[in-house]
């Protein structure tokens, strides 16, 4: 099971995957050119929520699909320290209209 983190820290935002760097998924779609984001709606926490998508579900096309809800639903709503599971991915995206894990 992955673990996927979240932090502010006095450099910046830092999201991790299992310890090491999230991958921004630049090459699936970019939103944005600043980096990741969270606790609101916006094209820096939709980068995100594409990100960890790509990375949990390893299908692009599905990420995509998903990513605005994921977005609003769950990545909008983070504090400013989290921490997710690929189960808790798994079960968002259950509960997202239309959006089977």
């Amino acid at each position: 099971m992955k673990r996927y983190v979240g932090d502010r820290t006095i450099d910046g935002v830092k999201v991790t995957v299992d310890g090491a760097p999230l991958d921004p998924a630049l090459s699936v779609a970019e939103y944005t050119k600043n980096g990741f984001e969270w606790s609101y709606e916006g094209p820096e926490p939709r980068q995100l929520a594409l990100a960890l998508l790509v990375d949990h579900l390893g299908d692009k096309e599905a990420a995509k699909a998903a990513v605005e809800p994921f977005m609003q639903a769950v990545v909008a709503n983070f504090d400013n320290e989290w921490e997710m599971t690929s189960d808790d991915i798994a079960l968002a995206l259950t509960t997202l209209p239309g959006k089977a894990a």
